[in-house]
């Protein structure tokens, strides 16, 4: 069979169709303008390859809740031409195939957990530190979704002592995102962050609030690993001072196997860049198990 996966992003859609083994047979990229424009060349795509169902791993916040008037939309989303926008029901009528529908973040946790390094495992999360910080959960072998779905990105942290930037978050200052995302570390430092790979007191301070919110999460959902991927994850330098001050912080507190080795346990996304798309095929491949 085939399925389509969409990533849909706030920069840019990444199509794709594969089979339920996970292999990618067909990708394209469009970028994400308004949806006037852009979902009918999303819709095209998959018209063309007829496709049994749609998995889609979408930019937030969305509505998860299957009894809610406006489930399958994206809701109050900074992107104002997409807000309260009805994402699945396009499809849906467009296409007339089973859709399957969950965050992006949540999209690259499943990925992972399928067919990457959580697989097999009960507890895991996904963080995505770039433009914003996300944060997918897998608990208890299930995405986790509650009232409407995981906004780790936003927790909000203490500034460190040394730390005078206000934080980048419209909504919340100096949040997780507002602290430690790309925006944010251009915004204190002046310049982007790949331009200061050099600087050990960018990564120094980014490591400090990642680790804050890190060890915050192990001591709420006893993850059994962690993934962290977006784009500030490129910065070589900074995986090894996150898990050097996550350790640090949970002070000896909880003795496990997995935080014996830190190496294995807080790690880089296993997938080669694919594990959001993939996540959203698994979504499209269980939306069609549910309906047959």
């Amino acid at each position: 069979m085939r399925f389509g996966a969409l990533e849909a992003g706030g920069t840019k859609m990444v199509c794709a169709i594969g089979n339920e083994e996970g292999k990618i047979l067909d990708r394209v990229t469009i970028l994400t303008e308004t949806p006037e424009t852009t979902m009918p060349k999303l819709l095209a795509y998959f018209q063309e390859k007829e496709v049994e169902a749609l998995g889609i791993g979408c930019f937030g916040p969305i509505d998860l809740d299957p009894s809610s008037e406006t489930y399958g939309y994206i809701t109050t989303t900074p992107k104002l031409a997409w807000k309260n926008y009805d994402i699945c029901g396009y499809f849906r009528e467009g296409l007339g195939v089973p859709v399957g529908f969950d965050t992006d973040v949540n999209g690259s946790m499943l990925g992972e957990s399928t067919w990457g390094c959580a697989k097999g495992l009960d507890t895991a999360i996904y963080i995505t530190i770039g433009t914003g910080i996300g944060v997918g959960v897998l608990a208890g072998g299930k995405l986790l979704h509650g009232m409407q779905h995981p906004e780790g990105g936003h927790i909000l942290l203490p500034r460190r002592a040394d730390d005078t930037y206000e934080g980048k978050c419209p909504y919340h200052g100096t949040c997780m995102e507002g602290l430690a995302s790309g925006p944010a570390i251009e915004a204190r430092w002046g310049k982007k962050a790949a331009e200061l790979s050099d600087c050990p007191e960018v990564w120094e301070l980014e490591a400090h609030y990642l680790a804050y919110a890190i060890t915050n999460y192990i001591l709420i959902l006893s993850p059994q690993k962690i993934i962290l991927g977006g784009g500030v994850m490129h910065q070589e330098q900074l995986m090894p001072l996150v898990r050097g001050k996550v350790k640090e912080m949970l002070g000896g507190y909880i003795q496990t196997k997995e935080l014996s080795d830190m190496d294995s346990y807080i790690v880089l996304p296993s997938l080669n860049d694919d594990q959001g798309i993939l996540g959203a095929l698994k979504l499209g491949i269980d939306a069609k198990m549910a309906d047959i």
